[in-house]
């Protein structure tokens, strides 16, 4: 995820337009950026992740009621899941668990979200979102500027986490992961139906 200033709006109408002049010529659509995704080299550690329209990443996610060595294994395989990826945020739906357990990494500084509650947000900020299920995809997303989270940490202690900018939009993108929400339901209709369209056609081999 990366900050963005937007530059002016365009109605829907406007975009469909546009969209239909792109196809013809292979354009990307506005306020949508794609990107090639690095290879990533896998290692013994590391998890899978789900990729859209994996109907996983759409079911909502159970609390965490055992904090135990198993639990502490695999927040070391997200982790390393995580930075193979270059993320700086992982869900546990988003390989396969569907247990409220997610991680943001910031500024060399990691933080672990299990059983995470919004107790409180304020202000609003603009900036672009990507996400490891949607590859190479980036698009302008509104999110609370300042929120206070309460989470339990690795051995099932309580936190309090008061975070602002991009670590509130990271700890929010992922803390949706675990509702079954997914970041392109932050935008509009057409704009969703972009880049639906595009993981639709990765998903059946027709283009990237």
């Amino acid at each position: 995820m990366r900050e963005r200033k937007n530059i002016g709006e365009k109605t829907d109408l406007d975009l469909e337009r546009e969209e239909l002049s792109r196809e013809e010529s292979g354009q990307e659509e506005p306020g949508i950026k794609e990107k090639k995704s690095k290879t990533k080299t896998v290692t013994a550690g590391m998890l899978k992740v789900k990729i859209y329209p994996d109907a996983a990443l759409k079911e909502p996610s159970a609390d965490v009621e055992e904090f135990d060595e198993n639990l502490a294994k695999f927040i070391d395989k997200m982790y390393e899941t995580m930075s193979a990826h270059d993320g700086i945020g992982l869900a546990a739906p988003q390989v396969g668990v569907l247990k409220k357990i997610a991680m943001v990494e910031f500024e060399e500084v990691f933080y672990l979200l299990i059983n995470p509650r919004l107790i409180s947000q304020e202000g609003m900020q603009d900036g672009d979102e990507g996400c490891l299920s949607f590859p190479g995809i980036y698009a302008p997303v509104k999110r609370p500027l300042r929120v206070t989270v309460a989470a339990c940490d690795a051995t099932g202690a309580e936190v309090v986490y008061n975070v602002e900018g991009l670590l509130a939009r990271a700890f929010l993108h992922e803390m949706d992961h675990l509702e079954g929400k997914l970041f392109i339901e932050h935008l509009s209709s057409l704009k969703r139906g972009m880049i639906r369209k595009k993981m639709y056609k990765r998903s059946t081999g027709s283009g990237y």
